[in-house]
C-alpha cells in the first residue's frame, strides 16, 4: 500500500509540475505521470528483489485514468463515461481482488520472473525495467485509449498528430455502446467465472497434474484470458461509440491480443506442457482461446 501510495503522489506532482510545459495535454500528462508511477513501483521491486510488486498496477491504474479524463472532458456526469467507469471499475476490484487472494506476502514473486531472473543473471533488472514494468504499462496506457475518447478528453486535447483536433464532442449513447457494455460486461463475467472455477478446482484437486475439465474451461485453454482481452475489446467500443474517426483507438485491442494470444499464452502453454502429462494430446482436442460452436456438451478443458 505505501509503495501505491507513493506512486499515486508522485503521478499527481509530475501533472501538476509538467502542466504548463505540455499545455495541458491530457494524454501526455496522463502518460508522463504513468511512466514516473511505474519507476517509483520499480524502486520498490529492486528494493525488495521482486518484480511482483508491479502485479497489481495493470489494475489499479484504469480507473485512474478514466477518472483523470472525465474531468478533463468535463464528462463527470456523462451517461456513457459513468458506464464505462461502473465496468472499469468492477473489473479492477475484482482483478486486483483475485491477485490479492492468492498474494502470499512480500516473498512472493511470480514464477516466470523467477524464470527470467536464472535466465538472465546480471541483466535481469535492466529486462525488468523495460520489459516487466514499463512495456506493460505502456500496453495498459494503450488499452485506455477508447476511455480517453470516451470521456471526451481527446476532443479538449485536439492533439493534431493523432487527428484529434477535427473530432466532434462525443456522440450521443447508441446501438454500439449497447455492444461494448454487452462485450465488456461479459468479459468480466467470464474472467470472474474462470478465476473461480480455477481457484476451487485447486483447492479440490488431489493430484497437481489433473486437467480442470469442467464450466468455462471446458470451452477453451484459457479463458480467462479471453475474458481479458474482450475487456480491452469492450473499452476499445466505447470509444469508438463516441467518435467513430479515432480509429487509433483500435491499438488497444491489438496489443492486447498480441500481448495474451502471443506472449502470455504461449509461456503459460510451454509451462502445462512440461508439467501434465497429456497436455500436448489435449491442445489438439480443445481450442486454445477462440470455442467452438457450439459450445454445449462439451466436456473437456485446460489445466491449471
Amino acid at each position: 500500500m505505501l509503495a501505491y501510495g507513493i506512486a499515486l503522489l508522485a503521478a499527481v506532482l509530475t501533472i501538476v509540475l509538467l502542466r504548463e510545459r505540455l499545455g495541458g495535454g491530457a494524454l501526455l500528462l496522463a502518460f508522463a505521470a504513468d511512466v514516473v508511477a511505474t519507476v517509483v513501483i520499480f524502486a520498490f521491486s529492486v528494493g525488495y528483489r521482486n518484480s511482483s510488486f508491479y502485479d497489481p498496477y495493470w489494475s489499479v491504474v484504469p480507473p485512474l485514468l478514466v477518472l483523470y479524463w472525465m474531468a478533463v472532458g468535463g464528462t463527470l456526469g456523462d451517461p456513457r463515461s459513468l458506464l464505462l467507469l461502473a465496468l472499469v471499475l468492477w473489473w479492477a476490484v475484482r482483478l486486483t481482488h483475485n491477485w490479492g487472494r492468492g498474494w502470499e506476502g512480500l516473498g512472493d514473486e511470480d514464477w516466470r520472473y523467477r524464470q527470467l531472473q536464472a535466465q538472465l543473471g546480471p541483466l535481469y533488472w535492466p529486462v525488468s525495467l523495460l520489459g516487466i514494468h514499463l512495456m506493460p504499462t505502456v500496453w495498459v496506457f494503450l488499452g485506455c485509449l477508447g476511455a480517453y475518447v470516451a470521456t471526451g478528453a481527446a476532443v479538449v486535447d485536439a492533439l493534431p498528430w493523432l487527428g484529434a483536433d477535427e473530432l466532434p464532442r462525443p456522440a450521443p449513447l447508441g446501438p454500439l455502446d449497447g455492444v461494448a457494455l454487452l462485450v465488456t460486461g461479459a468479459a468480466i463475467w467470464l474472467e470472474r467465472r474462470a478465476d473461480l472455477e480455477l481457484l476451487a478446482f485447486r483447492r479440490n484437486r488431489d493430484d497437481s497434474s489433473e486437467l480442470l475439465r469442467s464450466g468455462v474451461w471446458a470451452w477453451c485453454r484459457h479463458p480467462n484470458y479471453l475474458g481479458e482481452i474482450g475487456f480491452w475489446v469492450g473499452v476499445c467500443l466505447f470509444g469508438v461509440g463516441a467518435s467513430p474517426a479515432a480509429w487509433w483507438v483500435w491499438l488497444g485491442p491489438v496489443v492486447m491480443i498480441a500481448l495474451f494470444a502471443g506472449i502470455t499464452v504461449a509461456m503459460i502453454e510451454r509451462k502445462l506442457a512440461a508439467a501434465k502429462p497429456g497436455y500436448s494430446a489435449y491442445q489438439a482436442q480443445v481450442p486454445r482461446l477462440l470455442p467452438r460452436l457450439p459450445l454445449r456438451g462439451r466436456r473437456q478443458s485446460p489445466a491449471a
